[in-house]
């Protein structure tokens, strides 16, 4: 009976030991041990992701999933943004006219399910933006896309050739690069159709599951908790080095340096700016610093009363103490940075007119009705580094008699209730969706429509900010063919911006990442979209 026992308890241990090894590959939970060599293990903040869908994701997780399990008909270098290289399409021509776009795809691309990518998978992929119409839609849509017109302007030219037909004659880069975009990722049409149900695109399969070329194909997710890849072995650009990538959700910062001091995981991308110089220290580790073109901002809701007068607005953004918070809760992780576009654009201006000043903002909130103040609220994602920004603007703007309510939330629940136009002040980040610069003039300028059935709805639109002028000034930049011309607009448009609009830009972000020493070759780009896995590999 004991020998029956003690066999039983062996047998229990052994089983447990294999059990965790398991979930450790495929469950995703935390790692009881340093991840094996084929396998990379990433803790970060993922609990932004609302679907997996590249025609709906809007993201900045979502859209870095998305650069490792789909392709794109172009893309740009990441070293110099100002070079669209190939992908998808190996070479491409502009008509005379500057309206159509001539795509030749190459042959020798295959999705995970081994079908051949081909002219139709592009147009499939392009056309099913525009009937969905989803968040991220308008970069396809600005072009006069519509759902009764996209059939004659996207089309096939047998299996290999895309023609490509805009409304307008744009700026040829301004074109390019929006199909750089995330939203013109390309899916596997035959097995998307497989699973489209009432005339939905797949729309329902595509945001839990994936269909693409990329090189890594999507085992599992769990929201707010892990995505699982499976490497594709037959990507066309190359070797992937990695069987299995698994980003594990992981809030705290202060977690995630655990993880990464343990060798529990070998990247954490999450790390805040105090725990730096000491991980610095650590032979084991490497800090990594990328610039970014990301912009942290505060946002004020024009539809609430103390925002509505550009005095109003202007009193915010002299109630921040730029230097304090870039100096100190986010040492080394961004710099000043206070206009729409992020340096490394066409037409970026460094123009810095705000810094912290009491006695101004006290001058402003009294021309603008509130002498002795207000009560607001300040919705923010329950980030760390944010919820400490959130407290340093509570202070700061407490010294002119405006009382801040912090309303932290997950990703989802801010995006929400941000995209609903029903908040006070939203302190969030920004991240452009192509590298042209109109995607941020579009973005924080324009407002065409500020309704609520508004099809385009822009930063401007969700802050309820009317910008009759500045939306026909963005309109005349992005149809500007020459570019010093067209350089000289947006920095038009980003100083009348600076004066009247009710978003307060902060900061341009610097993203640091800790790796494991032993990692090597991991591609971290300009943009949300292009961190790359596949060409990683552990020693």
């Amino acid at each position: 009976m004991t020998e029956s026992k003690e066999f039983l308890m062996n047998r229990f241990r052994l089983f447990t030991k294999a059990f965790i090894a398991f979930l450790l590959i495929v469950s995703v939970p935390a790692a009881a041990a340093p991840p094996p060599k084929d396998v990379l293990v990433i803790a970060s903040k993922i609990d932004d992701i609302v679907s997996l869908d590249p025609a709906e994701i809007f993201e900045f997780s979502g859209a870095e999933y998305a650069a490792q399990v789909y392709d794109r008909l172009i893309a740009y270098d990441l070293n110099d943004v100002s070079k669209i290289v190939p992908s998808v399409a190996e070479s491409w021509t502009v008509s005379e006219d500057g309206k159509t776009f001539t795509f030749n795809i190459r042959r020798n691309v295959f999705f995970h399910s081994g079908n051949v990518l081909s002219a139709h998978d592009v147009v499939y992929s392009l056309r099913r933006v525009v009937h969905l119409n989803k968040t991220p839609a308008f970069i396809l849509t600005q072009f006069g896309l519509t759902p009764d017109n996209v059939a004659d302007r996207i089309e096939a030219d047998g299996d290999f050739v895309v023609t490509f037909e805009t409304d307008k004659a744009y700026a040829p880069s301004f074109v390019l690069y929006c199909l750089t975009a995330n939203v013109a990722s390309i899916v596997d049409s035959k097995e998307v159709k497989k699973r489209e149900v009432n005339g939905d695109f797949g729309h329902l399969w595509l945001r839990r599951s994936s269909e693409g070329s990329g090189p890594f194909k999507l085992k599992q997710w769990r929201a707010s908790e892990s995505i699982l890849y499976e490497k594709n072995p037959n990507y066309w650009k190359g070797k992937v080095n990695f069987n299995r990538v698994i980003v594990r959700h992981v809030a705290e910062t202060s977690t995630q340096r655990l993880l990464v001091e343990k060798g529990d995981v070998d990247i954490a991308r999450n790390i805040s700016s105090d725990q730096i110089p000491a991980l610095r220290e650590n032979a084991e580790l490497r800090v990594v610093e990328r610039p970014r073109g990301e912009i942290m901002y505060l946002s004020m809701n024009v539809a609430r009363e103390p925002f509505k007068e550009e005095a109003g607005r202007q009193a915010i953004k002299y109630l921040i103490d730029y230097d304090a918070i870039a100096g100190s809760i986010l040492a080394g992780q961004v710099r000043v940075h206070q206009n729409f576009l992020p340096n490394g654009f066409l037409g970026a201006i460094n123009d810095q007119p705000y810094a912290l000043d009491v006695a101004k903002a006290k001058s402003l909130l009294a021309e603008a009705g509130f002498p002795e103040g207000y009560k607001i609220t300040l919705d923010t994602r329950n980030l760390p580094e944010l919820l400490k920004v959130a407290q340093a603007l509570q202070a700061s703007l407490g010294k002119a008699g405006i009382e801040v309510e912090i309303i932290p939330g997950d990703g989802q629940q801010v995006l929400t209730k941000y995209r609903a136009r029903r908040h006070d002040l939203h302190l969030g980040s920004w991240g452009p969706d192509y590298q042209d610069p109109h995607t941020n003039a579009q973005t924080f300028a324009a407002n065409p429509d500020p309704s609520e059935s508004a099809n385009l709805r822009t930063l401007a639109w969700r802050n309820n900010w009317a910008t009759k002028s500045l939306t026909e000034l963005t309109t005349t930049a992005v149809l500007e063919r020459d570019s010093g011309k067209r350089a000289a607009l947006y920095g038009d448009i980003q100083r009348q911006h600076l004066n009247s609009s009710p978003f307060a830009i902060m900061f341009q972000r610097i993203a640091t990442i800790v790796e494991r020493n032993n990692v090597q070759g991991m591609i971290y780009g300009p943009s949300f979209d292009t961190y790359f896995y596949w060409q990683g590999s552990k020693n």
